[in-house]
């Protein structure tokens, strides 16, 4: 489990500031302050930043890289099986598998029902008459129970 630092001091901190608030509103309701309504709204907004802060500091995961990969955008994601990434067109060949491997291990598996995904890495080239034509250049498929990847390159790119 990663945490980010900042995000914990800050919400920490957030916390901090939420107790002290809650001191002054439980003073202005004793004191009957006509302003002891707006610092339940100040209170309870600062709690919630503070829950937020922590939340999410403790379930941001960093992106993987992968030596000698380079990053694609995801085009197509159907959400169980299959995941397509875009290639440019000056993609080099030596970084078709880091590339794809990238991408497969980036995804994130909840909601997908399947066992393994497929990720495809592709190019579309034009073929003549504006016709142009898919060709997948590498897959990668990942394994959700293991956690591993298996790269293919396509040998005739």
């Amino acid at each position: 489990m990663r945490a980010d630092p900042l995000l914990l001091t800050a919400g920490e901190w957030l916390g901090i500031a939420a107790g002290g608030l809650l001191l002054i509103t439980v003073v202005a309701f004793l004191a009957r302050w006509g302003f002891r309504f707006r610092l339940v709204g100040v209170t309870s907004f600062t709690v919630l930043l503070s829950l937020s802060c922590l939340a999410f500091a403790v379930s941001y995961a960093p992106r993987l890289l992968v030596e000698g990969a380079v990053s694609v955008p995801v085009v197509f994601d159907n959400g169980s099986d299959l995941v397509v990434a875009a290639a440019p067109a000056d993609l080099a060949a030596e970084t078709f598998g880091p590339s794809v491997e990238q991408v497969a291990r980036n995804l994130r598996g909840s909601g997908r029902k399947d066992p393994t995904v497929e990720v495809r890495l592709r190019r579309v080239e034009p073929q003549g008459d504006g016709v142009d034509r898919p060709v997948v250049l590498a897959t990668a498929v990942r394994d959700w129970a293991t956690g591993d990847v298996t790269v293919s390159v396509n040998a005739k790119r």
